[in-house]
């Protein structure tokens, strides 16, 4: 018997730009090209300015915990042989209120910090979908 397909996602044209982007490795948040606002979730008009004029753009991939929880209950069949595991928000370090979700990995719960430095990693989890995740920073 097969392991269980992840949830997949059903990007539509205003979130496609992201789920692309982890295919190839790059985090993309959705920029207004007039203001210059991030902004996640992807929305079809700039809560800033009110402008249509949004483009997906790769950002750094860096960031700090805001805040997280850990799971021990799968929602979906995908998690069952996955649980514990970490989920997370992370703050980018592009601006200020700027977080996306996430999974938060290569770390155990007991070293978590909130505010600690993270960087996106990328998980394939089938031959469709690649997720970004975040782990504790390695300092330079």
């Amino acid at each position: 018997m097969s392991a269980p397909a992840p949830p997949t996602p059903a990007p539509g044209a205003i979130s496609e730009f992201f789920w692309s982007g982890a295919r190839r490795g790059q985090l993309m948040i959705q920029r207004c090209q007039a203001c210059g606002t991030y902004i996640h979730l992807p929305r079809p008009v700039c809560r800033a300015c009110h402008s249509f004029d949004l483009l997906g753009e790769p950002v750094s991939g860096r960031g700090s915990l805001y805040s997280f929880t850990e799971t021990h209950r799968p929602f979906h069949p995908f998690f069952v042989d996955r649980v514990p595991y970490l989920v997370a928000v992370v703050e980018l370090e592009e601006q200020a209120g700027l977080r996306v979700l996430t999974n938060l990995v290569r770390v155990a719960e007991a070293d978590v910090r909130i505010g600690m430095a993270v960087q996106v990693e990328f998980e394939r989890l089938s031959d469709d979908l690649t997720i970004p995740v975040f782990a504790p920073a390695v300092a330079a």
